[in-house]
């Protein structure tokens, strides 16, 4: 629903605050959020004639989906920014003892089972 709270725990708040105003002063604070209700209802509507009003026949034709915000994978528009400059070569995966064998030099066989050196004092 809206501030991650669902339709039980929304209840829950209603009944809770029913409990806490009181039956008094209750149907004021009914009467105070219907008013603010129409209040919104009609300030949003006064903003949807003033955008309509400025933008003209054009406002009709926008594709108002496509621009939610909601909608949008950076994942996807970077991939996109990306492959519309230059296609870019495909990679053969190779595994990674594959790739560290091709790029290290050859060293001898005695080189490599020689003592490993060993600091007492950096321990």
């Amino acid at each position: 629903m809206f501030f991650g709270l669902d339709w039980e725990k929304f209840l829950l708040i209603l009944v809770v605050a029913a409990l806490l105003v009181g039956p008094e002063r209750l149907p004021r604070y009914a009467e105070a959020l219907a008013r603010l209700t129409m209040r919104v209802r009609e300030w949003l509507q006064g903003a949807k004639t003033r955008v309509k009003e400025e933008m003209g026949e054009e406002f009709d034709d926008v594709e108002w989906r496509k621009l939610d915000p909601r909608q949008y994978d950076p994942r996807r528009i970077i991939r996109d920014a990306l492959l519309e400059d230059a296609p870019v070569p495909t990679v053969k995966a190779v595994s990674a003892g594959a790739a560290i064998a091709a790029t290290a030099p050859a060293r001898p066989v005695s080189e490599v089972t020689g003592d490993v050196p060993f600091d007492s004092e950096a321990t």
